[in-house]
């Protein structure tokens, strides 16, 4: 690897030179163009992908922070608003505005109707209703934004438990959540039920369709049964919906819907005091890539009902052929029925340890995604995926048979680590630790800039040393005791 810069150069770099260089530093990265990543990149065609280029590159010095300045912008966002109302079947008074991605459009739905609840019911001290698999993002934006996250539990389908959520109704609960799907699993968790709680406590609900909102409508357009999720539940006040996962836009781009302007107007942010002018902001943001915007606007156009018809047809046969073929593999199982091309399987079997086949499918070139709670692996199945499936499918199957053979790689690897991690009673040990992980790796030095998966596997197992060390202790100071 080459050595860290850390000064400008005295003389520019040629144009060659530079991108070369920067090509050269994409060697570790994950090789998600051959199809062997199950997440973080959605992929149509690399005809799309040269089509939302130019259209990004089109808009790309473009600044969305003012939409009087760039009207060509504030229609792009329109247009892209109209249309995924549409799509989720939202009538003319629905609005809403883009985002730079999922986590702001959920951080903007908490602000929304925490701000809501401020001035409306007077609560000072809000609290969410969010099911256990809700998205991580609404914990960050309970940390934000200091609203109590109260958690339902899941049911034996990995849905939210409705009778559990309303339980948890109080006073100070100014929002209930679902999501369609949720992330860990990918089950729809049951809107309708959860539309009736929000009509009978006068309550807001949000839907997370981050991940389903571009894909759902087409699946149930192509006859897939798909629990209704959108504004056609009565009591669905909200919906986030991103365009840059299966509406196949580029990075940066997401929506968020409200049943009418008497939602939405909570999100504006206006200032008429400062020195440099009334100042007025519709998300967090201020200054916001006109690319991004231009490029879920020419997403959208380029692929059209039939582009996205095709690829969801695609992406639902390739998502069953994967879960056929992982039930088919003794050891394994699918956890609960999941509604999208979203899900996770997980080991039956005592001697095959799913995080060590996880080490040994990526020995093999994938990137596995891995869970806890349960322990298990995940996958997003794109349209690429098709043309891997069976390869993966056999490599699977062998990290299996490999693993059941080898029982020991359960305690080597990120297996052992993540093992180790999982026993922990106190999960402030492992919170400080990937603390000191960020902050090497944001440091001067960027520390952990050349992290390996060896070298992250460590810095995780220093939660776990710690912890075998803190119950040495304590069975001394037991044993003293008696």
């Amino acid at each position: 690897m080459a050595s860290e810069i850390i000064t400008l150069p005295k003389i520019g770099l040629e144009k060659e030179t530079l991108l070369a260089q920067m090509q050269s530093y994409r060697g570790d990265d994950v090789p998600w163009h051959e199809n062997k990543a199950w997440s973080l990149v959605y992929h149509a065609s690399d005809e799309h992908t040269e089509l939302i280029k130019a259209a990004y590159n089109l808009f790309f010095s473009e600044n969305a922070l003012n939409p009087m300045a760039f009207k060509s912008l504030k229609r792009f966002e329109h247009e892209v608003v109209r249309i995924t109302a549409h799509l989720l079947n939202g009538d003319k008074n629905v609005v809403g505005t883009m985002t730079a991605g999922g986590t702001e459009s959920l951080l903007l739905a908490v602000k929304t109707y925490r701000d809501m609840a401020r001035q409306t019911r007077k609560i000072k001290h809000p609290e969410m209703i969010l099911p256990e698999s809700a998205h991580v993002a609404f914990l960050k934006a309970a940390e934000y934004f200091d609203v109590k996250p109260v958690f339902a539990p899941l049911d034996d389908g990995f849905r939210v438990d409705v009778a559990a959520v309303q339980k948890l109704i109080t006073k100070n609960t100014i929002l209930l959540v679902g999501s369609a799907p949720n992330y860990p699993f990918g089950t729809i968790d049951p809107i309708e039920d959860l539309g009736q709680l929000a009509m009978r406590y006068k309550l807001p609900l949000h839907v997370d369709a981050c991940l389903g909102g571009f894909l759902l409508p087409f699946f149930e357009k192509l006859g897939q049964p798909v629990p209704l999720f959108d504004f056609r539940v009565l009591g669905v006040t909200s919906i986030s919906a991103d365009v840059h996962k299966y509406g196949y836009a580029a990075k940066g781009a997401s929506t968020l819907l409200y049943k009418s302007m008497d939602y939405l107007k909570y999100q504006f942010f206006v200032s008429t005091e400062w020195s440099g002018g009334v100042f007025a902001s519709a998300g967090l943001l201020g200054t916001r890539p006109g690319g991004a915007i231009a490029a879920a606007w020419a997403s959208l156009m380029g692929m059209g009902e039939s582009g996205y018809l095709s690829l969801a047809e695609k992406t639902l046969a390739t998502t069953k052929k994967l879960m056929d073929g992982i039930n088919a593999i003794p050891e394994l199982e699918i956890l609960g029925q999941p509604d999208m091309s979203v899900f996770t399987y997980r080991s039956v079997h005592p001697d095959v340890n799913i995080l060590a086949v996880a080490d040994r499918l990526e020995a093999r070139g994938w990137h596995i995604d891995r869970q806890q709670k349960p322990e298990s692996l995940h996958a997003m199945v794109n349209p690429g995926h098709a043309e891997i499936a069976d390869v993966f499918l056999a490599d699977l199957r062998d990290a299996v048979d490999y693993v059941k053979a080898h029982p020991k790689m359960a305690t080597s690897g990120t297996a052992a680590t993540y093992g180790m991690i999982a026993k922990i009673p106190f999960r402030g040990m492992i919170r400080e630790n990937v603390l000191q992980m960020m902050m090497d790796m944001y440091g001067p030095d960027g520390g952990t800039l050349n992290l390996d998966a060896e070298a992250q596997g460590g810095i995780a197992a220093k939660a776990g040393l710690w912890y075998l060390k803190w119950k040495n202790r304590l069975e001394r100071w037991r044993q003293r005791r008696r």
